[in-house]
């Protein structure tokens, strides 16, 4: 069946504002038909009871995935996009924040400028302080790491085209995906369209400093050896540095100014170097580690469950 639009939502304790939400999407006028994909990514409520009910009520296609755990946001998305049959597809918040009508204006501009994926820019955040500054931290580290244009915002409020989905998810298997990095290796064909954003239908982000963390390491080292050079320079400079020491060092013996004077900078050394060789070790660690993780195959995501209605797309 084709489809010309597919709404991926990945869910994660959406109890209160999945049904809501897939009601609005489910009377939007879509020419050629959309479909819903709901992903539910280990959810600890409700959240599978009523997805089935969706399933059994839903006025237009609707497929819902089951994960066997929760697996992450990016996880979840990937996901959807491999069970999604639209021609385009735009992934949204579980939350509301996203609103239906804004996800068709940037598939309208997706279509209409040949675009493989339309990033929604925010006239003005609703987010918390904390995810607000979370987000503004995650596109610094991407303007060094990724092949984008500066100040390019990337936000989860996207539309790609069926064709970058599909590179996508073929090219990359492993267990820690950054969706808009993966897209940007795939494709230069992206855009941006300021959209609205709404307030926050119930509950609180998912979005904890764990989990910002992680997304990071993965916007930065999966795409970058920036980290590792940026171990190097910092080894060269406090080795220089240790040079210097040691010049200070000698000459406060040279010149009988006492042990204590030299004790005291070799302690100092110690400790600078001590924690250096950490911080290198530690990054070269998080890439070997990533490596043997990806090596062993630890799965991306396993789907427990997959159920669908078999309704017709709806032609408006």
């Amino acid at each position: 069946m084709s489809l010309s639009l597919s709404f991926v939502i990945p869910l994660y304790n959406s109890a209160d504002t999945i049904a809501p939400l897939v009601r609005e999407i489910e009377f939007l006028s879509v020419a050629g038909g959309h479909e819903i994909v709901l992903v539910n990514d280990g959810s600890a409520d409700r959240t599978a009871d009523i997805c089935k009910e969706l399933v059994r009520t839903a006025k237009i296609p609707i497929t819902v995935i089951e994960h066997a755990r929760n697996f992450g946001e990016h996880n979840a998305v990937l996901t959807g996009w491999r069970h999604a049959r639209g021609a385009h597809i735009v992934n949204i918040d579980d939350d509301g924040q996203n609103p239906p009508d804004e996800a068709i204006r940037l598939w309208q501009h997706a279509t209409s400028n040949d675009l493989d994926a339309v990033y929604g820019h925010y006239e003005i955040k609703r987010h918390s302080t904390f995810r607000n500054l979370g987000s503004w931290f995650t596109n610094v580290l991407t303007d060094m790491a990724l092949d984008k244009p500066k100040q390019f915002y990337l936000s989860s409020f996207r539309c790609v085209s069926a064709f970058a989905a599909a590179q996508v998810t073929a090219s990359y298997s492993g267990p820690y995906p950054y969706i808009d990095g993966l897209l940007l290796q795939v494709t230069q064909r992206v855009g941006s369209l300021a959209v609205r954003h709404d307030e926050r239908r119930a509950g609180a982000s998912g979005y904890t400093l764990r989990r910002l963390v992680r997304l990071w390491l993965s916007a930065w080292m999966n795409f970058s050896v920036l980290p590792l050079r940026a171990a190097t320079v910092l080894g060269f400079l406090i080795a220089t540095a240790g040079v210097a020491a040691f010049g200070v060092v000698f000459w406060l013996w040279y010149t009988q100014r006492g042990p204590a004077y030299g004790w005291g900078w070799v302690m100092s050394a110690v400790l600078v170097f001590s924690g250096t060789q950490l911080v290198m070790l530690g990054l070269i660690g998080e890439y070997v580690g990533r490596m043997f993780l990806t090596i062993n195959r630890r799965p991306q995501s396993v789907v427990r469950e997959v159920l669908s209605s078999e309704r017709a797309p709806v032609q408006r």
